[in-house]
């Protein structure tokens, strides 16, 4: 596919130029660091992805890929930013992807797959996870037993994170809202990280979440998710959503509420 990639920091823009000349679904990928340049370019020259910076001069991301829509409204938008608040508004141009910077190549790698609906289906069904109503995770259809409630709940959190590294204070933050990330806290989330581990070891999965230097994130591309299939417009997924998602989590609410104006929009 051909993509283009904006973002005013030129630097910004070779990095993920030199990333999607890795990617082999990518086959031509051209970079602009203004929104107009790349609009001009668009019109004689057709690009099935835009990977999209936010926090631009003159003309943002968003605007950009409302008119970037207005040209092909197949296009697939991936924003790229360093602004986790812009989450909300930029759903409402339904882009396939929200990355934070810095993106590493493995994260954008399984976010081109997922947008472009080539992992979600193509892994086979062996591991499963539900987050329409409760957040459950099937193997060959058999549920994932838990030992601790809140070690599932962590592996909730990274999958709403659609793979995007989360650390041990961010984690902390979440789930434990009013709490102090101390010492004591440490020791106590160390427990429930290391039941997580051991629950997915014990049912053959331990590729689903991987673990370094401290940051921990879900593999889009070892599992299907109902969620997942859901962002990169599977018509099935679309239709099986009924407005809960990881109903037992407060913090879940952002992407349902995402998911539900989705699906009324």
């Amino acid at each position: 596919m051909k993509a283009i990639c904006v973002d005013d920091e030129p630097l910004a823009v070779e990095y993920t130029l030199s990333q999607c000349t890795l990617l082999p679904e990518i086959d031509e990928v051209k970079g602009f660091t203004d929104a107009q340049s790349a609009l001009d370019w668009l019109r004689t020259h057709p690009a099935e992805l835009a990977l999209l910076d936010i926090n631009m001069p003159e003309t943002d991301g968003i605007t950009l890929a409302f008119r970037i829509k207005e040209l092909f409204p197949k296009i697939v938008i991936i924003f790229l930013t360093a602004y986790k608040e812009y989450a909300f508004d930029a759903y409402s141009v339904h882009p396939a992807g929200y990355l934070l910077k810095p993106v590493s190549q493995e994260k954008l790698a399984a976010e081109v797959r997922l947008a472009c609906g080539q992992t979600q289906r193509s892994i086979p069904a062996h591991v499963r996870i539900n987050t329409f109503g409760n957040f459950d995770v099937f193997v060959d259809n058999r549920p994932v037993s838990f030992k601790l409630a809140k070690s599932k709940e962590i592996l909730a959190y990274l999958v709403d994170r659609q793979g995007s590294g989360v650390t041990r204070s961010e984690i902390c933050a979440v789930i434990w809202e009013n709490s102090l990330y101390d010492r004591r806290m440490q020791k106590q989330l160390d427990v429930y990280i290391r039941s997580l581990r051991e629950s997915l070891l014990e049912y053959g999965i331990p590729e689903i979440m991987e673990m370094e230097k401290g940051v921990l994130r879900a593999k889009p591309e070892t599992f299907v998710c109902d969620a997942y299939l859901f962002f990169s417009g599977d018509s099935d997924a679309i239709n099986a959503y009924r407005g809960e998602y990881m109903s037992s989590y407060s913090w879940a609410s952002m992407t349902e509420a995402i998911l539900y104006w989705r699906t009324t929009n």
